[in-house]
């Protein structure tokens, strides 16, 4: 399926949604550190449920340690500093989708690591700052998914 990826998550209950999201559509989620909760916050595991043992998730130091698991997968980043539309694009299988803390976003160089058409933005009234994390996430992972016939859903 793809790797879903939090870069610095700042809000449990939007990482809880993620991880719902990840166990019902068998994406592998990745966060990378530094997280704005402890993983064991209470509203984290509230969000997710019990989906927390149903999700692959992983926690990374810092990006140097994603980059190495990942490997060679092909990375999308979204933010609303891009101007390549989120669906116009194909998602390979495996591919990093790779999204931003909640109040600041995705820094430059985090942006950057993905080549300049994987570089992806979620459509938006203008003059509108940014949609909830969990939302954005959502989109991207079903537009992705989408792509290969939703395989594996029941």
């Amino acid at each position: 399926m793809f790797n879903v990826v939090l870069y610095q998550p700042e809000i449990p209950p939007n990482t809880g949604n993620v991880i719902r999201l990840c166990a019902n559509t068998g994406c592998a989620l990745h966060l990378v550190r530094p997280l704005g909760f402890d993983i064991d916050d209470r509203a984290l595991r509230r969000a997710g449920l019990d989906y927390r043992e149903l999700a692959a998730m992983t926690v990374h130091d810092d990006l140097a340690s994603l980059v190495s698991a990942l490997g060679e997968k092909a990375m999308f980043t979204f933010s609303t500093h891009h101007g390549q539309r989120f669906d116009a694009v194909s998602f390979p299988p495996g591919a990093a989708l790779v999204f931003g803390p909640e109040t600041r976003g995705l820094p430059a160089e985090v942006r950057e690591l993905a080549s300049p058409g994987r570089r992806l933005v979620i459509p938006m009234v203008a003059g509108n700052r940014s949609l909830n994390l969990s939302n954005a996430v959502a989109v991207a992972v079903y537009e992705a998914w989408r792509q290969h016939g939703f395989g594996g859903a029941g």
